[in-house]
């Protein structure tokens, strides 16, 4: 049964991630709203508990897609694109954090229905919240451009922003999930400082076992040189299990190391173009129909009824820290008036490793009292975003004379 079910969510994915792209939007709302439809809420065909036992699916797909966001941290290329898109990378993901956390923290305990949630609870739902507002999902952005074939200073920028800023959103989750756990846990027995101590020392020993098995890998690898692509993708999906496992069992964070083992593949394996264009032939398409089609099934619709308003706040907070942020950032790295502009407009699409991230979060049985507003405002939030990303990506482009459309 459990075969059928899977063949089901892969076809059904597909099918609906085609009729998202001849609609001219991305295919990932296409993959959630398949797994909306499939949730066991709405088809009893599929079983009530099929969700939560996909854990290990999710962990794998999550594997891959923090190995290829590390894949996009290749030294030469930060270099090569400047102050410019560091310095708006940096300002435009924290700021969005902070927008949504303090917005969160305010405004939340208002529009919360439940009365059970106290402010410890409540500040831990806020950080957990704005871990996830920091991503771009540049996809939205990349089809318009390729659509329309925009050239221009606002074009680049936005495309070279997205590449990084989801690094510094599973930086930002592993901070926040860190200290959201010890908050809940320990929120009488332990002092601000040993919360950024714990979170750190997690950072650190996440990253270093990613650089360990990262390192471990590219030396195996130079023995399988002469080997078939298939072989190498079973290596490295082996060693990402491995480094994804280890961490786990430890109680690190998954996520940051197996982005860390990318960023050392990336930068220190002499076939690191062809590693990452091998996965993402052959391997990417399958694990975003999978991952998001199984995402789309873990939303409630009770919840996220119950929770609409706290959507449109965290799209609007987030919307809001995205855009002040690009502006400082395009002001300190004194970049030109037009990026600074209209750039913070085509970095509003957001969708993929967010919702990766919030499902994360709900193997975290410390976070059980709050995890289904999460999960229900991102997964909102996302389909939301996946619509209008398109459409906001383009008139920012047309307004910043990029894009040239033929009558």
């Amino acid at each position: 049964m459990s075969i059928l079910i899977v063949g089901i969510i892969l076809f059904g994915g597909f099918l609906f991630g085609e009729i998202a792209a001849k609609l001219r939007l991305p295919r990932i709302t296409g993959y959630i709203l398949a797994g909306v439809l499939l949730s066991p809420e709405n088809f009893h065909f599929v079983p009530s508990d099929f969700a939560s036992r996909t854990d290990f699916i999710t962990d794998l797909c999550l594997s891959f897609i923090t190995f290829s966001v590390g894949g996009t941290l290749l030294l030469s290329r930060l270099k090569r694109l400047g102050k410019t898109i560091l310095w708006i990378s940096i300002c435009e993901a924290e700021f969005a954090f902070l927008a949504v956390a303090v917005g969160f923290f305010l405004i939340a305990p208002f529009l919360l229905s439940s009365g059970k949630i106290d402010w410890t609870l409540m500040l831990a739902l806020s950080l957990l919240i704005a871990a996830l507002a920091s991503p771009t999902d540049p996809s939205a952005t990349l089809a318009v451009v390729h659509q329309y074939k925009s050239r221009g200073d606002v074009s680049s920028t936005i495309m070279g922003v997205a590449a990084f800023d989801d690094a510094f959103g599973i930086v930002n989750y592993s901070l926040a999930t860190a200290i959201a756990g010890i908050i809940i846990l320990h929120n009488r027995s332990i002092g601000i400082s040993s919360f950024l101590y714990r979170a750190l020392f997690i950072i650190c020993v996440s990253i270093l076992t990613g650089v360990v098995f990262g390192i471990i890998f590219n030396a195996t690898s130079i023995f399988l040189q002469r080997e078939t692509e298939g072989v190498l993708i079973v290596l490295i999906f082996a060693f990402l299990s491995l480094c994804f496992g280890v961490a786990k069992i430890f109680h690190l964070d998954e996520l940051l190391a197996t982005m860390a083992m990318g960023a050392i593949v990336v930068n220190f394996n002499k076939e690191q173009a062809k590693i990452f264009k091998m996965l993402e032939r052959y391997t990417e398409e399958l694990i975003f129909v999978l991952f998001f089609t199984l995402s789309g099934m873990h939303l409630n619709f009770k919840v996220l009824e119950s929770n609409i308003l706290l959507v449109l706040c965290f799209i609007i907070f987030r919307a809001v820290g995205k855009i002040s942020g690009t502006i400082v950032g395009s002001s300190v790295s004194h970049a030109s008036a037009k990026v600074r502009r209209y750039t913070g407009g085509g970095l509003i699409p957001q969708g993929g490793i967010v919702v990766g991230l919030a499902l994360m979060m709900k193997q975290n049985p410390s976070f059980s009292p709050i995890i289904d507003i999460i999960i229900s405002v991102i997964i909102g939030s996302t389909v939301i975003h996946e619509i209008i990303g398109p459409l906001l990506a383009k008139k920012v482009l047309e307004q910043a004379g990029e894009v040239r459309i033929k009558r």
